[in-house]
């Protein structure tokens, strides 16, 4: 049985509300991390918790569970002039340490968005326990 501080290894496949997944290990190797150790968001480490080896598990995760609600904090007006040169919409930069996604390109201004890709989204997660060491 899973338990804080093994080390486990799950296949899972994630998938929002209308059904796009949105990542999977199924037919690659497995994610391996260790429970309770804040490696992955707070819903999937919890939904692992007490799993068995062999077992699946299917858990919807709430915004608070998983990325957070979405910020308008978060995105950001820079002044055009003061941008690198060869920016393009859906490019991922660093501001500062943050990772941001530049999401609009004017002659004035380049907006970026430095929530999670999905913050404010419901995710449902498919997982099974493959291995406890």
């Amino acid at each position: 049985m899973a338990q804080t501080g093994d080390t486990v290894s799950v296949h899972y496949t994630g998938t929002l509300d209308d059904g796009t997944q949105f990542d999977s290990s199924v037919g690659s190797e497995p994610l391996t991390f260790t429970v309770g150790s804040g490696e992955l968001i707070a819903g999937f480490d919890d939904a692992v918790t007490g799993m068995e080896i062999g077992e699946t598990k299917r858990v919807r995760l709430e915004p608070v569970d998983a990325y957070g609600e979405r910020m308008d904090d978060r995105i950001i007006q820079l002044p055009r002039d003061e941008a690198p040169e060869g920016l393009e919409v859906g490019q991922q930069v660093m501001l500062g340490q943050a990772p941001a996604t530049i999401t609009e390109i004017t002659d004035e201004t380049v907006t970026v968005d430095a929530n999670h890709p999905l913050a404010g989204q419901v995710l449902t997660f498919d997982i099974e326990l493959v291995a406890v060491q």
